[in-house]
């Protein structure tokens, strides 16, 4: 129902969290006077640069990315450029010797690096048997990278085992970098939750997890980049299901959930994906916690590191009644400079 001083006639509307403002325009630029709702910059937590043209995100609503694999010298040029979108990257794909992405036809040239296993227990107090592990993760580091990228893929090759992925877990949180993990194939996604890695950069789509796993990653903060619409965009598919059940339990357990397209593996709209938004809706989120995982600053701890205070993504119209309309509603949204809008009193 409407509230109760809401004017005689005005329809109910979702509410989108304590960060949605209405406002309208500016007079004097484009579209004057066009009303709407400003919210706090839009990210993708979850793209590949190298393999899709970026130029366009911002007229479609995504102010920053995250880039999860990419030749690092190639993504710094990305993330050093003034046109939008900001980016934050992981650099290279840090995959055991022969595991994927090695090999795939798709692959950028210098996106993937290879780490030779350790062995359990280091030699001295310093941890020297780490060294392979402390190498790549200090290369990513140099060339500016904010988060480091570990492939766990049992279905297309060797994985690290154990030992190897807490070196670099410890690598990376020596040099205060969070860790995110592909994790595809029976028993990888409770190998990246059991050495307690801070991010899946997919929700878990090749198994339906265990609840108590689940609740394990919740309660450990684990976060998870949600990418649901790369299973089908939009069709019903076996793996789409299982995704969606997985994130649905995770999130009423209390998991962090980052909104993420895979931006770059196949056809996939250039800015706010009303699929993804969808899949997001069908899987149990309110239109708070959608709003929350489209504007969430990992891999920073605060929005304010990103350096968009001056900016902010708009949606024309009024917000839609109904949950399943809002990543329709949501598609619409473009990036502005938070001046070429005024708040409208609510």
């Amino acid at each position: 129902m409407p509230p109760a001083d809401a004017a005689p006639g005005a329809l109910e509307v979702l509410d989108l969290g304590p960060h949605a403002q209405p406002a309208r325009r500016s007079l004097s630029g484009g579209h004057p006077g066009e009303t709407g709702t400003m919210l706090p910059p839009f990210i993708d937590h979850h793209v590949h640069l190298e393999l899709f043209e970026p130029d366009h995100l911002a007229a479609g609503g995504i102010a920053a990315v995250v880039d999860l694999g990419a030749n690092p010298s190639v993504v710094a040029r990305f993330a050093a450029r003034d046109p939008l979108p900001h980016v934050q990257f992981a650099g290279q794909f840090l995959t055991a010797p022969g595991g994927y992405p090695a090999g795939r036809s798709w692959l950028p040239a210098g996106a993937l690096r290879e780490v030779r296993s350790v062995v359990a227990a280091p030699a001295n107090g310093r941890g020297s048997l780490y060294d392979a592990a402390e190498t790549a993760v200090d290369e990513q580091v140099r060339f500016g990278a904010s988060v480091i990228k570990v492939v766990l893929n049992s279905t297309a090759g060797p994985v690290f085992d154990p030992a190897t992925l807490d070196a670099v877990l410890r690598a990376a949180r020596a040099r205060g970098r969070p860790v995110a993990v592909h994790a595809e194939g029976p028993g990888m996604a409770e190998l990246a939750i059991d050495a307690g890695v801070d991010v899946l950069v997919h929700t878990p789509w090749t198994d339906e997890l265990p609840p108590v796993l689940v609740a394990r990653a919740a309660r450990a903060g684990q976060a998870w980049i949600s990418t649901l619409d790369i299973h089908g965009h939009g069709a019903a598919t076996t793996d789409a299901a299982r995704a969606r059940s997985n994130l649905s339990r995770f999130a009423r357990a209390g998991g962090r959930v980052l909104y993420g397209t895979d931006l770059g593996n196949g056809v996939l709209p250039i800015g706010v994906n009303a699929r993804e938004v969808s899949a997001l809706a069908g899987a149990g989120l309110s239109a708070p916690v959608v709003v929350a995982a489209l504007t969430d600053p990992w891999p920073h701890h605060e929005a304010s590191a990103w350096s968009m205070d001056g900016l902010a993504t708009f949606v024309p119209g009024p917000p839609p009644a109904r949950l399943d309309h809002l990543g329709t509603w949501l598609a619409g949204a473009r990036v502005l400079p938070v001046e070429d809008l005024e708040m409208i009193d609510r």
